[in-house]
Parts: structure tokens; C-alpha cells; sequence
């Protein structure tokens, strides 16, 4: 950890082991006002180039300072840390960054006491679990996990190890998400009976065409936990620019927007209904799973979930949001808005009994958390039971419609041994968590 303004640290590359010993990485709890905080990046792509920005323009407040990045692809590394290099230039301090390629060096030697997350869902849990093991507070990218064991093993480590986590879940942090859900929490609309949510649909080819994988990329790496297949650019992503990439309609690595979408919008629902710790009891969804060369998520879906209190989330297609029924009225919110059967609802007064955390920026709140020693806005547990909603509907989807039962008190598919299976997925060595 640095107390100077500017770094005298070589601009390096890490690709193998072959480096020097690893440095101290101070426990949880240690900084403050007066001990700078060093953060690195995992996954140099368009989510991770956004939360690192977002990041950077908080780190004067929190006396936080960016010194690594890591890819698997070194020229998106490469340029992240040069894009970092110059936004420091511009404040007149010279920082210069370490660019490693692989996580594990990242995580042994980088010596960063912080971490944002943006890799592949199917990398997030190993990243993020090998992340927690040394001790670092992170910033994780939604959804939390691919699957719902990876999950549960994700909290155990981040609680044995009392580190920060946040979770990518942003809406948390808008006055456009929370205030319905106070809303909804306090009484607003009478007795509430139907949640419909709604997520965008994915469309477009993956165009399976093999190449030579690049000499930048370390494409084993990539593939991580999942089988190992043939290179195609469709399948990882762009080499030329940060636009969005295939893996995202890739079943093996992504589950669609069922997740990619669905974390965001189950969750504001999960929120409102004062489910952080639990879930609904009953899930059964359809999918449409047309031939679209490599691509082979959902396109359109629906879906059903029953709460123990009787209140049912309907999910579909469509503009993304989340509207709340209840005998008194309804409410309707989206990023940047929010709608109701009469506006004046908006201008209730919430007792501060039922008032809920408020964070008005999302890594603002990772950073605070992180010398607070407090929970930010999106744990680790409210991820994994939002995540968990996800994964349920997507288990149905595959298992074509099939209603499941839930013990969000378990985390088991009850009576159902062949949809239980599907709580995880049989991971490639060594990539086991």
C-alpha cells in the first residue's frame, strides 16, 4: 500500500509464473482516511471498462487509486491500463499500472486490496472465490454466479473471510427502484397480489466460423470451468472494438437474458417483497430456443412465480421493468422512471422505520463499504437469492415448462431429482470451486 501520490512501479506485464515473490496484502479493515486504497480490474471488457471508470472518478473521495488490471485478451489489458494512465496524467499524477493476463498471478502478486469483477458469468464464481480466499473486497459483476451451488460456496467464503462484497445490481442504488419498493414495503397499494416483470429479448446469429485463436488471447482460460471447444470469435469477443460480445447468447456461459437482464429486474422484486433472504416456493417458465448458429439461449420466454404470502411474479418479454398490483392500485418503475395509478402516491411520507438503505451510486457504496466495514446495498446473499430466481426459471425453461418446487429454506428442488441436478454444473478441471 502507497501513501505518495504518484508510483514508481514499472508498467509490466505478468503472463506466467515467472515473477518476483508476492507482496503483502494487508487483511480486510485496514484502510482509511490516510492509507490509500489500491484497486484492480478483472475483465477489460464493456462492463469492466464502465465500473473501473465509474470507480476511478470516486477515488479522490476515497483516497483510492487503481494500480492492475487483468484479461485474458492483454490487448484489451493493454489498453485499459493505458486508457487509466492518461485519466491520471490528467490530474497530474503519474500512475503506472501492472497488465497481467492471468487471474491467479493477479490475485498472488498484484497486491490490490480491491477488485472489480467483469469477466464471463461462467468465470465469475472462480474469479470471485479465488479473490475472497486472499482477502480482497470486490465489486462483482451480475449476475452473481452461473449456477446456484457456486453461489452458496461464493457466501461462504466472502462471510469466513469478511471481506466487502457488492454486486453489480445497480438499480439498487436509483431513487427510480427504491422509492416504489419502499412503496410497495410500506403499505402503499394495499394488499399486493401480482409482480410482472419484464426483460428485453435476445435476436441475432452467432456465426460459428473457426480461426486460429489470437496470439493476445488465452483462450484456455477462457473457456475456464466449461468444455473445452473450438475457437470462433462469435463465441468470446470482438478483437477490434468493446461492442457486445457473443458469449452472451452462449449457453455455456451465459444463460441468456433470463439472467443477463432477469438479475436486475427479479431482484428489485425479491427487494420489495422483503425477500433478500428467500424466495418463492413455486417457478415454471417456456422458452423459445430457435437454431441461431452459436447462439443458443432463450429468445422469448414466460414465466410464473409463487411466493409462500401468494403473491406471483409473471415474466415476459418486453420493455425492461417491473410493475407492482395491488388491491389499492399499482406502480410501474424503469431505469430512469417510474409511473403509478396516481402520482401523488409518490409524495407519501415513508416512516423511518420503513425506510430502505439508500445509495445513490453504486461503487460510491462499494467504496464506503469498504472502509466502513458495513454491508453495501447488494450483498453477497441478496445476489445469490435474486441469481437463484433466475437460474430456477431457466431450469423450468429447459426442462420444457415443468413446474418446480422451492425450499428457499433448503436451496433444493424438492421431489425432482432430475431438475435438482441442475442447481450446478459439472465443472472442467481444474476450475473447481
Amino acid at each position: 500500500m502507497k501513501n505518495s501520490t504518484s508510483f514508481s512501479r514499472k508498467h509490466f506485464l505478468v503472463a506466467s509464473a515467472g515473477v518476483a515473490a508476492a507482496p503483502l496484502i494487508l487483511p480486510s479493515g485496514v484502510y482509511g482516511a490516510e492509507q490509500e486504497l489500491e484497486i484492480g480490474l478483472i475483465g477489460c471488457g464493456r462492463m469492466g471498462r464502465g465500473n473501473i471508470m465509474s470507480v476511478f472518478g470516486q477515488g479522490k473521495k476515497y483516497n483510492a487509486v487503481i494500480t492492475a488490471v487483468c484479461d485474458v485478451d492483454l490487448k484489451r489489458a493493454r489498453a485499459m491500463a493505458e486508457e487509466l494512465e492518461k485519466k491520471y496524467a490528467e490530474q497530474g499524477r503519474t500512475v503506472h499500472l501492472q497488465v497481467w493476463q492471468d487471474f491467479r498471478e493477479f490475485v498472488a502478486k498484484s497486491g490490490v486490496n480491491a477488485v472489480v469483477i467483469a469477466t464471463p458469468d461462467h468465470n465469475h464464481a472462480i474469479n470471485a472465490i479465488a479473490c475472497a480466499e486472499a482477502g480482497m473486497d470486490i465489486y462483482l459483476q451480475k449476475p452473481l454466479t452461473y449456477s446456484v451451488v457456486e453461489g452458496q460456496k461464493l457466501i461462504e467464503v466472502v462471510r469466513r473471510k469478511k471481506v466487502i462484497l457488492q454486486v453489480g445490481a445497480q438499480q439498487r442504488s436509483s431513487i427510480y427502484f427504491r422509492k416504489p419498493a419502499e412503496l410497495v414495503r410500506n403499505g402503499a397499494l394495499g394488499k399486493l397480489h401480482t409482480i410482472e416483470v419484464e426483460v428485453p429479448t435476445d435476436n441475432g446469429t452467432g456465426d460459428p466460423s473457426q480461426s486460429p485463436v489470437p496470439g493476445n488471447l488465452d483462450y484456455d482460460l477462457w473457456i475456464g470451468p466449461t468444455p473445452l471447444q473450438p475457437y470462433a470469435e462469435r463465441r468470446v469477443h470482438p478483437q477490434h472494438d468493446l461492442s457486445r460480445p457473443g458469449w452472451l447468447q452462449i449457453e455455456a456461459y451465459c444463460r441468456g437474458m433470463i439472467t443477463g437482464w432477469g438479475s436486475h429486474m427479479y431482484d428489485i422484486a425479491q427487494w420489495a417483497l422483503d425477500m433478500d433472504g428467500s424466495g418463492p416456493v413455486e417457478v415454471s417458465a417456456k422458452g423459445d430456443f430457435p437454431q441461431r448458429g452459436l447462439f443458443d439461449v432463450h429468445v422469448g420466454y414466460s414465466g410464473e412465480a409463487t411466493y409462500a404470502n401468494g403473491v406471483k411474479v409473471v415474466s415476459r418479454n418486453g420493455k425492461p421493468g417491473v410493475k407492482f398490483i395491488g388491491e389499492d392500485g399499482w406502480i410501474r418503475c424503469w431505469r430512469g422512471g417510474f409511473e403509478a395509478h396516481d402520482r401523488e402516491i409518490f409524495r407519501q411520507e415513508i416512516p423511518e422505520s420503513g425506510k430502505l438503505y439508500e445509495s445513490k451510486h453504486h461503487e460510491a457504496d462499494w467504496l464506503q463499504a469498504i472502509q466502513s466495514r458495513k454491508d453495501p446495498v447488494s450483498t453477497v446473499e441478496i445476489g445469490h437469492r435474486s441469481n437463484t430466481v433466475c437460474v430456477l426459471h431457466h431450469i423450468s425453461m429447459k426442462l420444457d415448462g415443468r413446474k418446480l418446487k422451492w425450499d428457499p429454506v433448503k436451496e433444493q428442488i424438492t421431489g425432482d431429482p432430475e431438475a435438482n441436478a441442475l442447481l450446478d454444473f459439472e465443472h472442467r478441471k481444474p476450475w473447481t470451486v
